[in-house]
């Protein structure tokens, strides 16, 4: 079974396809999807349940519907807390703590007492580091290392920087770093990345011509990433964190 905060939301939407056909936990494992959201979006959770009903997958066993943690989160093995008070345009990341603090107090709570204290759980809601801090004190019963937060976004866009500038498929590009939180202040790292050139491995640094781009405008682009993406859409990220996770 997983539990998957916002299950409302754009990034669940993404999601949930791939989930349940498969692509996320092996294409032999059936899921039991528990899907939890604010009470004012219930009825787009039902519209996306019936959506899910009506994809007719045989992996799909059940689907549970929700605004009440202790309901969403009982047994569950996984739990992917996508929701979180959202970024608005023209909101500062330390706006957020204030609204975010409570919500993964209670969900923080409920997992400690209903989940099965094996579970996992990625916090995607941002600032994910400081929710999944948040979440993770509220739960001692829980193994501190069975909580993480999503740091994968970043270097998918570090990684996929670089391969636009060189004019690569980021496929050919590995051991991209990121270092520190998920925000303005991360330091996207080359330093140690590498490309793959036929079937031997270089450093980028000795393919990269461009040493003062990678110095300034490459790290900018990625610490800022997210607010261009919201500044352009309206909307936070969607398409590209569900991939990530």
């Amino acid at each position: 079974s997983g539990h998957y905060g916002r299950g409302a939301g754009q990034i669940a939407y993404s999601l949930l396809l791939e989930i349940a056909t498969g692509k996320v936990f092996g294409s032999d494992q059936p899921v039991i999807l528990h899907l939890l959201d604010i009470p004012q979006c219930q009825e787009k959770l039902t519209g996306v349940v019936m959506e899910l009903e009506d994809l007719a997958l045989s992996l799909l066993r059940g689907v549970v519907a929700t605004s009440d943690p202790t309901h969403a989160f009982a047994d569950v093995d996984i739990a992917l807390l996508l929701g979180a008070f959202p970024r608005l345009k023209g909101m500062d990341r330390v706006d957020l703590l204030a609204k975010n603090n409570a919500i993964f107090i209670e969900q923080g709570a409920a997992l400690n007492k209903v989940a099965k204290k094996t579970v996992k759980v990625v916090v995607v809601g941002n600032p994910c580091n400081t929710n999944a801090l948040t979440c993770m004190k509220n739960a001692p019963n829980i193994p501190q290392k069975n909580f993480t937060c999503l740091t994968r976004l970043d270097q998918n866009r570090a990684k996929a920087q670089l391969a636009k500038k060189m004019g690569l498929s980021v496929a050919q590009i590995s051991n991209v770093i990121i270092w520190g939180n998920h925000s303005g202040t991360q330091y996207p790292d080359a330093r140690h990345a590498s490309v793959l050139k036929g079937d031997t491995k270089v450093p980028l640094t000795e393919v990269m011509s461009d040493d003062a781009w990678l110095k300034s405008e490459f790290i900018s682009t990625v610490q800022t990433r997210g607010s261009a993406v919201i500044k352009a859409r309206g909307l936070s990220s969607a398409m590209s964190a569900a991939k990530a996770i």
